[in-house]
């Protein structure tokens, strides 16, 4: 067995973990809009979750992804709630997504929108974290697996 072979035949376990934590209660459309969002900062933010760029069998190039799974959780807006407080105490980096964020339509609004709410009265429909996997693991405890 080649040492390619062989490497690629292990499975890769990683230190850290990303999550989404969705509130229970969204529409299907609103579960894939919030996530999409949510996770769209941490690349920017943390290069080092992002791994090397695609290629298929023809050449054709496509763009890198995550390096790791990100993991879905889904919780009731008290769990959520905990949860925000837990990264905080953490201070893990964080991505928010609030339900002031549906009526607004640009980046500029949606920043405005949060800034208007304190920390404690934000309305959270979903939340990211990425760090260390037990300290996430911490963050997340109370929500369960989306399905």
């Amino acid at each position: 067995m080649s040492e390619q072979t062989f490497e690629s035949a292990q499975p890769v376990r990683f230190d850290t973990k990303i999550a989404v934590v969705l509130r229970d209660d969204l529409e299907p459309w609103q579960r894939l809009n919030v996530t999409a969002f949510l996770v769209s900062g941490l690349g920017t933010e943390i290069p080092e979750v992002i791994g090397e760029p695609y290629e298929d069998a023809d050449a054709v190039a496509y763009l890198p992804m995550f390096r790791q799974p990100v993991m879905v959780f889904e919780a009731s807006k008290e769990t959520l709630k905990a949860a925000h407080a837990r990264v905080l105490s953490r201070a893990l980096p964080r991505a928010v997504f609030t339900s002031d964020l549906f009526t607004t339509g640009n980046d500029r609004d949606n920043r405005a929108a949060v800034r208007a709410v304190s920390t404690g009265d934000l309305d959270l429909v979903g939340l990211a974290v990425y760090g260390p996997r037990n300290a996430v693991d911490k963050v997340v405890k109370g929500a369960r697996m989306h399905h």
